[in-house]
């Protein structure tokens, strides 16, 4: 007689567990074909449930083809063909812990620890959402965004940013990725772009997925090459002149008045300005951005708040140029906005009651104190005379390169074997190098300052 474990059902109904029982041992063999299955009423009084419950089960195995009856005979199985054997299943451990793992130190994660985020002002703030637009909420939201977040990023830019936007020329979307696929779209896959060289990989991959040409240009110390970028039929180049990621490199204004200029030269040439960590500079003034200075309307701005919020605040935001946005109403306005209603009601209230510029002063105060700690625990390690630290005044990473006479595969191996997880200047090139910097990328954002001295025994053990 057929005897199954129901305490193993969870939630399910019985008869749903009962029929999945006898199922898997059909297409398993352990029922055979043609063979005869037990009465409604023995089978039920066997396994103490109820007669009904039997029926509904054996009535679903009909219904599926895996039994059928034989009127004043019962319930035959049916001859299926063989069970193709399915490739034993990996244990169900995700990557996130098999990556925690293998390194006790991450440096190449963007975090924000729980105790910085503004957890009970946020949950305020969605509350008197939920209570007070509880209508707007359940209607579509508007294909740029809801209007109350754009004018609170207008005012966000002009304050902070020193730009003069209406909301009008903003498009919100769901991660600068899906913008990038927008941008794509309005500009055209018959176009030409130019990406900087080393620089940020999936910005590539996301070009190529949507089969546009993509030329590497390298640069040099003021940042992306005018000489390179003249000698390519580019029309559209995407930089980030405030701070370029990983080398650290901030375009002096003269070579933003020349790409301007390079431009301006052609009709259809157009520069993304992608202005992701601006926000985290710790020396000087913030640097100011290229479109507030574009005076021909030839720069797309584009930004986010997965820096200076969460990684998981998919919320970024374009603003184009008056025509571009006249072309964006016409052609590609039958897009919904990406980003739920209530996310966008709840930033906007987060922004225009001065919390995000709250969070983001104490965010900086913080972040400058792990870097300051970070480099102070290096300069006084046993690496210190071994390694010259750059590019540490602006964004969440800074450049360490480290004087060695291990090649760098030897280097990395050591490092990771280590412990730690840092990436490497080298991985950042779209070509191999011949003789690969052996220079690391120090992302400081996502370890706790308890943290820190695990990481130099780690580093020292590795390099030594």
């Amino acid at each position: 007689m057929l005897t199954y474990d129901f305490d193993k059902r969870g939630e399910k109904p019985i008869y749903e567990w009962l029929y999945e029982c006898m199922k898997n041992d059909i297409l398993d063999g352990k029922i055979k074909a043609g063979e005869k299955l037990p009465s409604k009423r023995s089978l039920a009084r066997h396994l103490e449930i109820s007669v009904i419950t039997v029926e509904n089960a054996y009535a679903q195995l009909m219904v599926e083809g895996y039994v059928y009856g034989v009127e004043k005979k019962g319930y035959f199985v049916s001859r299926l063909e063989e069970r193709i054997a399915q490739p034993k299943e990996p244990p169900r451990e995700n990557c996130e812990e098999q990556h925690k793992k293998k390194y006790r130190y991450d440096l190449t994660a963007n975090s924000t620890g729980v105790d910085h985020f503004p957890f009970s002002v946020w949950a305020k703030l969605l509350r008197k959402v939920l209570s007070e637009k509880k209508t707007e909420i359940l209607m579509r939201s508007p294909y740029q965004g809801v209007l109350e977040l754009r004018e609170a990023i207008s005012l966000h830019l002009y304050h902070f940013r020193g730009m003069s936007v209406e909301p009008s020329r903003i498009v919100v979307g769901a991660g600068t990725e899906y913008l990038y696929g927008m941008l794509i779209q309005l500009l055209g896959r018959d176009k030409i772009y130019g990406i900087e060289n080393p620089g940020y990989q999936k910005i590539r991959k996301i070009y190529e997925k949507n089969d546009v040409q993509c030329r590497h240009l390298p640069l040099d110390k003021s940042g992306l090459s005018l000489e390179e970028l003249e000698k390519n039929d580019v029309q559209i180049v995407h930089i980030s002149p405030a701070h370029h990621f990983p080398t650290g490199i901030v375009m002096p204004i003269k070579r933003r008045q020349e790409l301007l200029r390079w431009a301006q030269q052609e009709e259809g040439r157009y520069i993304i300005e992608d202005d992701y960590d601006s926000e985290f500079r710790f020396t000087g003034r913030p640097i100011p951005t290229m479109q507030s200075i574009d005076q021909q309307e030839r720069i797309i701005y584009i930004n986010t708040f997965s820096k200076t919020i969460s990684p998981s605040m998919r919320i970024s935001y374009l603003v184009l140029p008056n025509h571009l946005m006249e072309r964006y109403n016409q052609e590609l306005s039958f897009y919904s906005c990406t980003v739920p209603a209530f996310e966008q009601y709840t930033l906007a209230e987060f922004m225009k009651r001065g919390y995000l510029e709250q969070h983001i002063n104490r965010m900086r105060n913080y972040y400058r104190s792990q870097r300051d700690a970070l480099i102070c625990a290096l300069e006084k390690s046993s690496l210190a005379d071994r390694m010259e630290i750059t590019e540490e005044d602006a964004g969440l990473h800074f450049l360490v390169n480290i004087r060695t006479d291990r090649s760098l595969e030897e280097l990395k191996r050591r490092v990771e074997s280590a412990g730690v997880r840092l990436s490497w200047l080298d991985e950042y090139y779209y070509e191999l190098l011949e003789h690969p910097p052996t220079t690391a990328v120090f992302n400081y954002s996502g370890i706790s300052g308890e943290d820190i001295s695990g990481v130099l025994k780690a580093l020292e053990e590795a390099v030594w």
